[in-house]
């Protein structure tokens, strides 16, 4: 069975590519590991990759990349996607830090890129105000939530974490509660992508950075009830949505079943569950008075 054991990174077409570069590596603290006249790559400090950048004429995410591991048996995997009637291929050198790859669409039309060696990129020494651990989660609005969470459970070995009643689903591949969130909208499109930041107190500085820049938040900070990370939303020059979060649940062991302990559980044990459709956004902050859909 395909295994995926976390994110990677994620692709976007952007009708500015210099703007967006400006972005990603002078306000959020990234750095270029790679670029030519249409194309850049870039990886937070710690060395993982998180954003490739394509010249395009419309934002949009068009590829995503997950590691499995380093013995991942390829030649099986494409047998396993085969049964399931998807075809794929094998590509070299899907990012500077990935060599060899498997590829081929989801039930979004998404490529999904999934690789098993990998190189961390070198941290070039400069200090930033934003320094994100790595590209957390990806989350989207699809028709048919069911059939996503089916691709994504049967096919690639993801996790339920929590349902919000029958439209919103959050799904893990590692110890993290989310990597992937799937939301009902008859409009299938990118609802966000979300960055781990270390801290609240980083968090904080990242709300303070981005308003010099003139970039406000448009939601949070606050804590989330289902996942119970603390958050903050703003949005780039491409309009996407960009979540900077930390203290989100973890299941550190798969076979105990519930997530690590916190004081601000609802639950002792907090397990996997389907969540009343009216649960809140948030414990507190800004949309914590709201339900679910709806977004400032």
């Amino acid at each position: 069975m395909i295994k995926v054991l976390r994110v990677g990174h994620a692709t976007f077409t952007t009708p500015d590519l210099e703007r967006q570069v400006d972005y990603y590596t002078e306000v959020m603290g990234l750095i270029v590991t790679e670029r030519d006249k249409d194309k850049v790559f870039l990886a937070a400090r710690t060395g993982y990759e998180t954003i490739a950048l394509e010249r395009g004429d419309v934002s949009a995410l068009t590829r995503l990349a997950f590691q499995v591991a380093p013995d991942a048996d390829f030649a099986a995997y494409a047998r396993e996607l085969s049964s399931h009637g998807i075809a794929c291929e094998t590509r070299n050198g899907v990012s500077p830090g990935a060599g060899r790859a498997l590829a081929f669409k989801d039930v979004k039309d998404t490529i999904v890129e999934l690789y098993a060696d990998y190189t961390f990129a070198k941290d070039d020494g400069k200090g930033t105000a934003i320094a994100p651990l790595k590209l957390g989660h990806v989350a989207h609005r699809v028709p048919d939530v069911q059939k996503a969470v089916k691709f994504y459970t049967e096919v690639l070995g993801f996790r339920v974490s929590d349902w919000i009643g029958d439209f919103f689903a959050f799904l893990r591949c590692g110890p993290d509660h989310h990597a992937v969130n799937f939301v009902v909208d008859p409009k299938p499109q990118l609802h966000h992508i979300a960055f781990e930041v270390k801290d609240f107190s980083e968090l904080c500085r990242a709300g303070d950075h981005l308003a010099r820049h003139g970039i406000h938040l448009v939601w949070g900070p606050g804590r989330h009830i289902v996942g119970h990370n603390v958050a903050a939303y703003h949005r780039n020059a491409d309009y996407v949505r960009v979540e900077l979060y930390c203290e989100m649940d973890l299941m550190k062991d798969e076979t105990l079943g519930y997530f690590d302990p916190r004081p601000w559980h609802e639950d002792r044990p907090q397990v996997p569950k389907t969540w009343p459709k009216d649960t809140l956004r948030s414990y507190w902050g800004f949309g914590s008075h709201g339900t679910f859909p709806g977004y400032p």
